[in-house]
């Protein structure tokens, strides 16, 4: 009787460390290490723009896996994904849950990918100068905020760039 309740209490703490070891092995614990997984992200944008691509190639550049979908009318993909008005831009990309709406620089999207704050995404409203593919030759950048929104429509600034450099 005595090995059995061995064995058995043995086998129980053995479990108990697989389990603690498999779950350690999988969870990211450190922004370097949730930096370096795989990121894919779909993104709509009119077919026409330019700037878009320009985005999607510095997103690219970056080590993400990216799915483009064109449309011609991009206004109920942003009401689908309630992208407030006020934010609204040219593209509008989903990645792990999260809504990226205009010109966002990747390190905000990797914080949001590494905080996972409460929120439905992040936007740069309109195209300012200088942001991720905006960047004009010869033109300084433009200051802009990253803002974060939630479905609500609530806003709030989730990172400021007054002087953005790649």
């Amino acid at each position: 009787m005595q090995l059995n309740g061995i064995v058995g209490l043995c086998g129980g703490v053995l479990a108990v460390l697989l389990l603690a070891a498999c779950g350690a092995a999988l969870a990211p614990t450190s922004e370097a290490q949730v930096a370096a997984m795989p990121r894919t992200m779909t993104v709509y944008k009119s077919p026409s723009c330019g700037c878009c691509s320009l985005w999607i190639d510095y997103l690219e550049e970056r080590g993400y896996t990216i799915t483009i979908e064109d449309h011609v009318n991009m206004a109920p993909i942003k009401a689908e994904h309630n992208v407030p008005l006020p934010v609204q831009s040219c593209h509008t990309a989903l990645v792990e849950g999260y809504v990226i709406e205009g010109h966002v620089p990747l390190q905000d999207i990797e914080r949001l990918l590494t905080e996972r704050p409460d929120v439905v995404g992040l936007a740069v409203p309109g195209m300012p100068i200088g942001a991720p593919g905006m960047e004009v030759d010869g033109t300084p950048p433009d200051a802009f905020d990253v803002i974060a929104f939630d479905a609500h429509g609530n806003m709030q600034v989730y990172a400021s760039h007054p002087h953005f450099q790649r």
